[in-house]
C-alpha cells in the first residue's frame, strides 16, 4: 500500500546504553540531566518534566552511583538549596547526544528501508488494546 502524504514521518532511533556495571544511560536520564541544569533544582526539575519528586530523586542518586564521579552535586536545605549539574555531568550529556547523532547517521538507510515496507493501515486495523498488548509483550522480552 502506498504511504498516505499525512504520514510522511520517519522511523525514530532511540539510544539507550546498558553500562558493565548494571547502570543504564537513556533519554529520560539526559533529559533530567539537562533539566536540572536549567532549574537548579531537583525539585524544580521533576515539576517541570511532569515526574514525582521521588522518582526524579532516584534517577540522580542512580545517576550518581552508576559513575565514580557525580553527575549533579546536591545542596539541601530550604534556603541555599539546590541542585547543579558537574562538569562531567555536562560531558554524560555531550557524549550521550554524540551518540544519538552518530547512530542516526548509520541507521539511516535501514531505517528508511524499514519504513518503506510499512503497512500504512496497520494504525486503523489494530485496536489500542491490542497494541499496548504488543509494547508489554515486548518490553517484558
Amino acid at each position: 500500500m502506498d504511504q498516505p502524504l499525512s504520514q510522511k514521518e520517519k522511523a525514530r532511533l532511540h539510544v539507550s546504553l546498558a553500562l558493565p556495571n548494571g547502570g543504564s544511560l537513556d533519554e529520560e536520564d539526559i533529559a533530567l540531566i539537562e533539566t536540572v541544569q536549567k532549574c537548579r533544582s531537583i525539585l524544580g526539575a521533576s515539576k517541570l518534566m511532569g515526574i514525582s519528586y521521588r522518582k526524579t530523586w532516584l534517577m540522580t542518586d542512580a545517576l550518581n552511583r552508576t559513575f565514580e564521579t557525580r553527575v549533579i552535586d546536591t545542596f539541601p536545605g530550604r534556603r541555599g538549596g539546590g541542585a547543579e549539574v558537574t562538569p562531567f555531568g555536562e560531558r554524560i550529556v555531550a557524549v550521550f547526544r554524540s551518540v544519538e547523532r552518530r547512530s542516526a547517521r548509520a541507521a539511516t538507510a535501514t531505517l528508511e528501508e524499514l519504513t518503506s515496507s510499512l503497512d500504512w493501515a496497520f494504525e486503523t486495523a489494530t485496536s489500542g488494546a491490542a497494541r499496548e498488548e504488543t509494547q508489554d509483550l515486548r518490553s517484558s522480552a
